[in-house]
C-alpha cells in the first residue's frame, strides 16, 4: 500500500523536475539553443501553435540561430511570434529562413537572468514539497484508518523524506549549473 503512494509521488516529482529543465532550457545564456524558442507561440492559420512544430533549429555558430519554416508560407507569422517574444531575438528574414543573432548579454541582464533561475527552482522545490505533503497526509490516512501499520506508515515516510531530499537536490544541482551557464563570459 505505501509503494503505491510513494511511487506517485515519485512520479509527480519526476514530473517537476522535467518542468524544471523545460523552465531552465528557455532561460537565455550567451548561446543561442532551440531550448530558448520552446514556450513561443505562433498565429498558424488562426492557431496558437509550438514554433518547434513550424521549423526546424540549425546552431551556425554560438549566437546565431537559423530557422527554417516546413511551411514557408508561415515565415512572416514565425517572424512576428520571434519578434514578440521575451527572449529579445532580433528576427532577419530572408525570404526562406530566419536568422537569429543572440546579443552579448550585459552584467546587469546576467544577474537579473539568475535571479529568475533562482526563482523558478524555488518554485520548483515548493511543488515538490507539495507532493512530499499530499503522500504524507494519504500515508497518515492509512494509518487512521487502519490500512497499514504505525511501523509501516514511519518507515513509508522516512522513504518518502529521503525521496523529497533527493529531487529537491537535483533542482538545486541543476540550478546551480544554469547560474554557472549565465555567468560564463
Amino acid at each position: 500500500m505505501t509503494s503505491e503512494v510513494l511511487n506517485d509521488a515519485k512520479a509527480a516529482m519526476e514530473r517537476t523536475l522535467e518542468a524544471t529543465s523545460e523552465d531552465f532550457a528557455s532561460v537565455r545564456t550567451g548561446r543561442a539553443t532551440p531550448g530558448l524558442f520552446a514556450k513561443v507561440l505562433v498565429d498558424y492559420y488562426g492557431t496558437p501553435t509550438p514554433l518547434q512544430q513550424l521549423a526546424s533549429f540549425t546552431a551556425q555558430d554560438a549566437r546565431t540561430l537559423l530557422i527554417a519554416p516546413y511551411d514557408v508560407s508561415a515565415l512572416r507569422e514565425i517572424e512576428k511570434a520571434l519578434s514578440d517574444s521575451e527572449v529579445g531575438a532580433n528576427p532577419s528574414n530572408d525570404g526562406k529562413v530566419i536568422r537569429i543573432v543572440m546579443p552579448e548579454l550585459t552584467a546587469e541582464r546576467r544577474a537579473e537572468y539568475v535571479k529568475l533561475v533562482k526563482s523558478k527552482a524555488e518554485d520548483h522545490k515548493v511543488s515538490i514539497r507539495n507532493s512530499r505533503r499530499k503522500a504524507k497526509e494519504t500515508l497518515e490516512k492509512m494509518v487512521d484508518d487502519g490500512e497499514i501499520g504505525e511501523d509501516e506508515g514511519k518507515r513509508g515516510e522516512k522513504e518518502l523524506d529521503d525521496l523529497t531530499r533527493k529531487y529537491v537536490d537535483q533542482v538545486e544541482e541543476m540550478a546551480k549549473n544554469k547560474e554557472q551557464d549565465l555567468m560564463e563570459v
